[in-house]
């Protein structure tokens, strides 16, 4: 058995797990609510206030789905009670992000100022000017937004300017020495 896998998920109160026919979850919580179809191999039963995942034969191909699909539902739980936040800090002389509505303006000394819409059920919080939280409740989107942002532009390792994740460190380079 998958060691993930076979752990059962907890339902928290004023949570509701559905399990369509081909697999389509329905996850209702506080926070809203997050659907998704998970591979039909795998049998999805709710018992109680937990939800058990099993597997039905041991090819490496239903490992491998078994213990994603239980991370993916435990994932979806967390996201309806809790939701999901990537903070990103903005370093640069002259690097900053304003927020109008939900457009986010990036200005990184690029010649035009990056503009980026706030994808569906994602919002951007602004800290100052150089300090972006990026919130929702479904872990990909939040994610992949924040992945986004940062590669508008990355951080470089010879001065650490651009876009990092708050708890990423970048390792610096020694520049080029000058002439003797």
């Amino acid at each position: 058995m998958s060691r993930i896998g076979r752990m059962p998920i907890a339902i928290p109160a004023g949570v509701t797990v559905e399990v369509a026919e081909n697999n389509k979850v329905t996850v209702k919580g506080p926070n809203g609510t997050l659907d998704r179809v998970l591979p039909a191999e795998m049998d999805i039963k709710v018992e109680g206030d937990t939800v058990v995942v099993t597997r039905p034969n041991e090819l490496k191909r239903m490992k491998s789905l078994h213990g994603l699909t239980r991370t993916l539902i435990a994932n979806m739980v967390t996201g309806v009670t809790t939701g999901y936040q990537k903070v990103l800090e903005i370093n640069g002389v002259g690097y900053r992000a304003a927020k109008n509505g939900k457009e986010l303006t990036l200005t990184l000394g690029y010649s035009h100022p990056v503009v980026m819409k706030d994808p569906e059920g994602v919002e951007t919080i602004l800290e100052g000017q150089n300090k972006i939280t990026v919130k929702g409740i479904d872990k990909e989107k939040v994610g992949q937004y924040a992945a986004e942002i940062r590669d508008k532009r990355r951080p470089e390792p010879y001065k650490g300017k651009g876009i990092k994740y708050s708890d990423e460190v970048i390792r610096r380079k020694v520049g080029k020495t000058g002439k003797k």
